[in-house]
């Protein structure tokens, strides 16, 4: 790929448009890795420190654990963990042997997750003892032949062990103990086997769009991405930046941001296994971590606790912000605590999923998402044919084009030839680019809502009433309307200790808002539905209201 964009004026200095990628598959990086840092801490577990020696060790030891297992090259591997350090441990000793990882969510239900794992054919799961009654049914529902149980006091200090005692549970044929497992093998080095063209991931998309599908992502997909967002933080130094890590690993942009990047820089991976505010801040306060991730519904969770008001940032480097951007009442907040940049990132599980950043000591344009990172090309085509291509400032459907573009749909050609064409994902998102190459999310093209004929964008909405001083968290949708055909309606939560009424959030909508696009409906609700990164969950409210209807 060879090319020049409007974006690359914007991009920090230093960085080009293009990388020049080390052919380097992740499991080879760590053991490289703990080769230039081998007594860097790699993780910290509520206190716990794991170097990158360590780290390459316990990678040869589960290694081993899986080949005694049976599982060989191209055979898909399930977690279902938190974050915690049996999940690097046990991803990257699957890519060491040439498996593939199956990323699940913990907080899935018993259908959602017999789905997940028939569907990617996986042969062992890796999950928690709390988790063992549900892990039983699905050995026996699904292709399972092995489920290995990992205790969350396996890698805490002795001082915390008590407060997470052994959940007790039967020993049968196909189960087995982490730590057991682990202890009867040798660390010495293990051959890398995985293939820099092979799947090295099955990426499950879902939670806010539909139906799971399993993308496929290879090991220079992996790489590459990993690659070019380290790229983007020339004045970051290898082997002396910590990350808290609040993004799941078992989310893309927790994998690829956190989990994969430290690995890569030789930095420190502080593990956060359940992202609530005091946990965060006693993490922040006592690690330090040069950069803080979270989405939106995290940052205003923590601006809502006073004692991360009132911590002392002068560790921090920046904030990094996914899943949407930041409201601009909520970045003064945060520039107000320390004036460092705000990195917002966009992407999706389908490039792996980094694909936009804002410039790093760039500008920091409000509302958008940066600039497509390096060796990434992007356009936005009409809705209608998705063929021709818009002007900036002009909406369309964004579509990528790079190095981290998946593979494909698992078992789903149709589907896979519907999102790929030409080398292109298309997205299914919507946004424009402006003069400077800046990406602005409009929204999802299946979140529009058309009323009267007009097109009308929740997201604009929602973005309004963020600027309330008495709203917390809103997520507007279309329901169906016998005149209108979809009308708007809006659900607000209110700031603790506020009160607030539909005429309110009328009139300030009213007074900004063309009269078509103000909400029709107003429900006051305690809490959103969110993804477990804290991602409101548009069609789930949508559904609730189909129900309703119905």
């Amino acid at each position: 790929m060879s090319f020049e964009r409007i974006w690359h004026k914007s991009y920090p200095a230093g960085v080009a448009g293009e990388v020049t990628f080390d052919e380097t598959v992740m499991p080879e990086i760590l053991t490289k890795t703990a080769g230039r840092f081998p007594d860097r801490d790699a993780l910290i577990f509520m206190g716990t420190k794991i170097t990158y020696r360590e780290l390459d060790a316990l990678v040869n030891r589960f290694a081993r654990v899986l080949t005694s297992l049976g599982v060989a090259k191209g055979d898909k591997v399930a977690m279902l963990l938190p974050n915690v350090p049996q999940i690097v441990i046990a991803e990257y000793a699957t890519f060491r042997i040439g498996g593939a990882v199956v990323m699940n969510n913990p907080l899935y239900t018993e259908r959602e997750l017999a789905y997940q794992l028939n569907d990617s054919d996986s042969k062992v799961l890796i999950t928690l003892d709390m988790l063992f009654p549900m892990a039983m049914k699905l050995k026996a529902t699904t292709k399972l032949e092995h489920v290995v149980i990992c205790r969350i006091g396996d890698y805490l200090p002795e001082a915390l062990k008590p407060l997470f005692p052994p959940v007790e549970f039967e020993k049968k044929e196909g189960v087995h103990l982490f730590m057991d497992l682990l202890n009867a093998q040798s660390d010495a080095p293990v051959a890398n086997a995985a293939g820099w063209d092979d799947v090295g991931a099955l990426m499950y998309t879902g939670g806010t769009t539909g139906v799971s599908k399993g993308v496929m992502l290879t090991h220079a997909n992996i790489s590459r991405n990993t690659q070019q967002l380290r790229y983007w933080f020339p004045t970051l130094k290898d082997g002396e930046e910590g990350v808290l890590a609040i993004f799941p690993f078992f989310h893309s942009a927790g994998w690829t941001g956190v989990q994969n990047m430290c690995i890569l820089a030789g930095w420190t991976d502080i593990l956060v296994p359940k992202p609530e505010p005091d946990t965060i801040v006693y993490l922040l306060e006592n690690f330090k971590p040069s950069l803080l991730p979270g989405v939106p519904t995290v940052y205003i969770g923590l601006l809502n606790n006073e004692k991360f008001r009132k911590l002392d940032f002068s560790f921090l480097k920046a904030f990094m912000a996914g899943a949407a951007p930041l409201a601009v009442e909520t970045i003064k907040q945060l520039k107000a605590l320390k004036n460092v940049p705000i990195i917002n990132v966009y992407g999706l599980t389908e490039i792996c999923p980094m694909g936009t950043a804002t410039p790093w000591g760039g500008n920091e344009k409000s509302g958008t998402v940066g600039v497509p990172l390096p060796s990434t090309d992007l356009k936005i085509v009409d809705l209608v044919t998705g063929k021709q291509e818009m002007e900036n400032g002009q909406e369309g459907e964004i579509c990528f084009k790079g190095p981290q573009v998946m593979k494909g749909y698992y078992k789903r050609p149709e589907e896979t030839a519907i999102a790929l064409k030409d080398g292109w994902l298309y997205t299914g998102d919507i946004g424009f680019l402006d003069a400077d190459g800046y990406l602005t999310l409009v929204d999802r093209k299946k979140d529009l809502i058309v009323a009267s004929g007009y097109n009308i964008y929740p997201k604009e909405i929602d973005e309004l009433l963020m600027e309330h001083p008495k709203v917390m968290e809103v997520c507007t949708i279309g329901v169906p309307d016998a005149y209108r055909g979809e009308t708007v309606k809006t659900f607000v939560v209110v700031r603790p200790g506020q009160t607030m009424t539909a005429d309110e959030v009328t009139a300030f909508c009213k007074e900004r808002l063309a009269p078509y696009k103000v909400p029709k409906l107003i429900a006051f609700i305690d809490a959103l539905p969110k993804s477990t990164v804290g991602k409101i969950l548009r069609r789930e409210l949508r559904d609730r209201e189909m129900k309703k209807q119905a």
